[in-house]
């Protein structure tokens, strides 16, 4: 079954089933749902383009292959790209053993294709034999699903979410921290604690980050490893090598090998 963004209005908790999917057809008119929250955990899947989610203190840009695990209850809001393919999945609370905080897991073909089937299926056969078969192969397998480290820590400090606006819109954007500073008009001493204080990380280390989720986003949609270095505004493909390998521990062609079964 698809559905838009929003879900035209469907309420996820107003179904006591223990697993619910929707394929959703992102359109240009509706790319965000605001921060909102509900009782069914939920997973979102990106099929095709990417998403980002944001709860209180991080945010998590969601590539192919990839999925974002929300708890009950917490609250978030989704934004995705234009024409992107995405899949939600929400679990009754308790129903299977998952993450207690929100986080990025890897998903394998197997659950990619569990969930797909499961949003065939309609919403109100959740007692028949063979969907209860289908939901049982997948919270066996939902639990195995690695967690990786796709993980912004954000702030709702609008200097600190400015910065990230325009980081996160213009990869290349290399201003320095005193030029943020003057910017915003501060100090950049006091522009470095704010960072700090926000994000637990020094602004080199957060900008970085932000470069190494969007360098992913990009690798794992196909593009070449020289026109990511060239987007992010690296001087060479060899320093944004170096600065992948830094990170991740491995070159972007040794990674993208990795995700292939």
């Amino acid at each position: 079954m698809e559905r838009g963004l929003a879900l035209e209005g469907f309420d996820p908790d107003s179904s006591l089933q223990q697993a619910l999917a929707f394929r959703i057809r992102v359109a240009e008119s509706v790319k965000e749902i605001p921060f909102h929250q509900h009782r069914k955990g939920q997973l979102i899947v990106a099929l095709h383009g990417g998403i980002t989610c944001e709860v209180e203190q991080a945010m998590w840009m969601v590539p192919t292959q990839y999925a974002v695990w929300i708890p009950g209850s917490m609250p978030h809001s989704n934004r995705a790209t234009t024409n992107a393919r995405i899949c939600f999945l929400f679990i009754e609370p308790g129903a299977v053993a998952m993450p207690e905080q929100c986080c990025t897991l890897k998903i394998s073909p197997l659950v990619r294709e569990l969930i797909l089937r499961l949003a065939e299926h309609p919403h109100d056969e959740d007692g028949t034999p063979a969907r209860k078969r289908l939901v049982q192969v997948l919270f066996d397998e939902l639990p195995h699903q690695p967690v990786e480290q796709l993980r912004l820590p954000m702030s709702r400090h609008p200097k600190i979410r400015l910065i990230a606006e325009q980081l996160a819109q213009d990869p290349r954007e290399r201003r320095t921290l005193a030029q943020w500073a003057s910017l915003l008009a501060m100090s950049e001493r006091n522009l470095a604690r704010l960072v700090v204080k926000e994000t637990g990380l020094n602004f080199r280390r957060w900008r970085q980050q932000l470069q190494l989720i969007i360098a992913l986003q990009l690798l794992i949609d196909g593009e070449a490893v020289q026109k990511v270095a060239d987007a992010l505004g690296y001087e060479s493909t060899n320093a944004f090598i170096t600065m992948f390998r830094k990170s991740l521990g491995t070159t972007p062609g040794r990674y993208l090998a990795s995700l292939t079964p």
